[in-house]
């Protein structure tokens, strides 16, 4: 069996994978996408591992039996351009890894400790000991959080919330949420946003994207969010609708926001600004370059994955984490 990677994620992990496939497995890595390399070397391939995959690439892969995702994402593979006989997987562990970045984010925020840092490096102590226009900041203690999508990241977001003190609600698409089996105080399908933003101290948006959810959150979201409120985004950018968070910011129609998902991504050389508006030059934002979940933890977990369902496929086993093509079209980092 030959597998072709092409994720520069999983290369720090290369031995690992390579111990843990089958011994008679042939694995050709590839340590950036290049997709003419990639097309050339898929002829012979039974398994694709990478985050991209297009029409061209379909093509070129005769022998393609999986399409191995090392993520939970799959809104770049064309799924369109697949035989019914190839299967589509994908992986978690990301979601720790991005609770711990919600709730650190959050902390940050809410207490003001990104300006009081801008702002002590000018020899200004801007806190409310030493500056009586400036107000006590809150901490977690009674906050209610609130969660747009509720899948992985926002159950393992939840549970470091909650030892916080925080109380909590969530909207999803299906509206199944098992509220109080969760600790939390309510959940509801989507007709409920408005709701949940006006009610919320803080809302974290880890929802899939796709054409229901795109733009879901726009300016009278946000406006019922209010001027204390802070927004984490870690599912995708155009969730939030990129004009009206930038006025939103602007204006201080909300506090603040962490955005760890953008509207724009850089090419190959990791270079590139992330929005088209000037987000850089708000002080209320924490902008970071979809790193929440990047850890050593995340991508060790995923390369077992992938390793077991490679392992499966040669011994003609079921597969976990198989995406329906009917529904893994938009994929998310829920």
């Amino acid at each position: 069996m030959k597998i072709v990677v092409a994720d520069s994620n999983l290369i720090p992990h290369r031995p690992r994978l390579e111990a843990a496939v089958p011994s008679d497995t042939r694995l050709s890595w590839h340590d950036s996408f290049d997709e003419a390399a990639l097309i050339e070397d898929l002829g012979d391939a039974d398994v694709y591992v990478g985050g991209k995959f297009t029409p061209s690439m379909a093509s070129a892969a005769e022998r393609l039996r999986l399409v191995h995702v090392a993520g939970a994402g799959t809104d770049n593979i064309a799924f369109d351009t697949l035989t019914p006989d190839v299967l589509v997987a994908n992986t978690f562990h990301h979601e720790k890894s991005i609770a711990e970045y919600v709730v650190a984010a959050t902390v940050m925020l809410r207490r003001g400790f990104v300006a009081q840092d801008t702002a002590l490096r000018q020899g200004v102590w801007a806190t409310s000991v030493y500056d009586d226009r400036l107000t006590q900041s809150n901490s977690l203690q009674g906050a209610r959080v609130g969660f747009v999508g509720f899948g992985h990241i926002g159950h393992a977001t939840w549970t470091l919330f909650r030892a916080f003190g925080a109380t909590g609600a969530a909207v999803t698409g299906r509206g199944n949420v098992d509220a109080p089996g969760a600790g939390l105080d309510w959940a509801a399908d989507v007709s409920q946003l408005g709701r949940l933003l006006d009610e919320s101290d803080v809302v974290v948006v880890s929802a899939p994207l796709d054409d229901r959810t795109r733009g879901m959150i726009g300016a009278d979201e946000l406006r019922a969010l209010g001027r204390d409120g802070v927004l984490v985004n870690v599912g995708r950018g155009p969730l939030v609708q990129e004009q009206a968070l930038f006025d939103a910011l602007s204006s201080s129609t909300i506090a603040a926001a962490a955005i760890d998902v953008w509207y724009d991504y850089p090419g190959p050389d990791g270079r590139g600004t992330p929005s088209a508006l000037p987000f850089s030059e708000l002080p209320n934002i924490l902008m970071t370059p979809h790193s929440s979940g990047v850890s050593q933890q995340t991508f060790v977990g995923r390369v077992d994955d992938i390793a077991d369902n490679i392992t499966r496929l040669t011994r003609g086993e079921q597969l976990r984490n198989v995406v329906a093509p009917a529904v893994g079209s938009k994929g998310s980092r829920a």
